[in-house]
């Protein structure tokens, strides 16, 4: 009875925690110049100043054809979930290209994943669409990781842009006050435990 005390204490205190900073940057920080609306993606924003790299949460059919319209090359998918082949072939049909960087629900991604966003930015021929489920968590995070590594935005400025559209995990939150133009580590094994267990009613309600 103690545990299950401690453990809804915890949630609680996280979650409601989490939920407030959210609140906070959203009410506090404007929408990066260039936000607009897209049918078919949620979150829709630009990343970058430049405008290559955009963020969202994942396309409908139809949001896959309108990211094609724009000039839109490249669709990154975050998503470590068991997709359709429907899901999975949505933007071949629209005639972008996929590049799939799984990140559980959650979680951070690892070094060499960042490194691969970048690569991926750098080498596009058009805009480049980095997307998850939500489009809040793992976007974000990765989101951050790009603007820190390429000089453009501190840790701290990206990790508030990133709760300003919806709330993240611990773990992404310290993972993205944590990362450095020249490093992008995954959390300490305490930091994600913590996480885990806030975010897990979470996820849990999204399996059903």
């Amino acid at each position: 009875m103690a545990a299950a005390v401690g453990y809804v204490a915890l949630w609680a205190t996280g979650a409601l925690g989490i939920l407030a900073l959210s609140y906070w940057a959203r009410e506090e920080t404007p929408a990066p110049p260039g936000t607009r609306t897209l049918q078919g993606v949620h979150h829709f924003q630009p990343v970058d100043v430049d405008g290559r790299l955009w963020r969202g949460a994942a396309p409908s059919p139809a949001g896959y054809r309108a990211l094609a319209s724009m000039g839109f090359t490249t669709v990154v998918d975050l998503r470590a979930e068991d997709l359709s082949a429907a899901q999975l072939a949505g933007p071949g049909r629209a005639g972008l290209k996929t590049v799939r960087l799984p990140i559980r629900d959650g979680q951070t991604p690892r070094p060499e994943q960042v490194r691969r966003l970048l690569d991926v930015v750098a080498r596009a021929q058009g805009k480049v669409f980095v997307h998850c489920g939500a489009g809040v968590g793992r976007t974000g995070t990765m989101a951050a990781a790009y603007l820190v590594q390429t000089g453009q935005q501190s840790s701290a400025a990206a990790v508030r842009r990133n709760l300003a559209v919806g709330p993240p995990s611990i773990e992404q939150i310290y993972y993205g006050l944590n990362l450095t133009p020249t490093r992008a580590e995954q959390p300490p094994l305490p930091v994600v435990v913590v996480s885990r267990l806030v975010d897990a009613p979470r996820r849990m309600w999204s399996w059903v």
